[in-house]
């Protein structure tokens, strides 16, 4: 459940991102797959590292945990526009 929210997550920061910085932005589709490929390591990333209780918000919503659940939104959203941003640059330089 912890990676496909991150992938989820991970796809909307990419396009979040791409939408912020035009000259970053690729269009959706090649937003959307470098959000899902960062938002999977962002969320990998944060798993290895222990979700953090975010300043003691935590609750249990039928075998949820709402800390965690958020932290895993946030990974996912930094780790796609993250990786947007590389690709962005890389393919901005490569067109030079």
């Amino acid at each position: 459940m912890e990676l496909l929210i991150s992938l989820i997550a991970g796809a909307v920061g990419g396009n979040a991102a791409g939408g912020l910085f035009k000259s970053l932005n690729q269009g959706t589709l090649i937003n959307s797959l470098s959000g899902v490929v960062g938002g999977g390591l962002g969320g990998t990333l944060l798993g290895m590292l222990g979700t953090p209780d975010l300043a003691g918000i935590a609750g249990d919503a039928g075998g949820l945990d709402i800390g965690a659940i958020i932290g895993q939104v946030a990974g996912g959203g930094i780790g796609g526009g993250v990786v947007l941003a590389i690709v962005g640059a890389v393919r901005n330089m490569m067109a030079k």
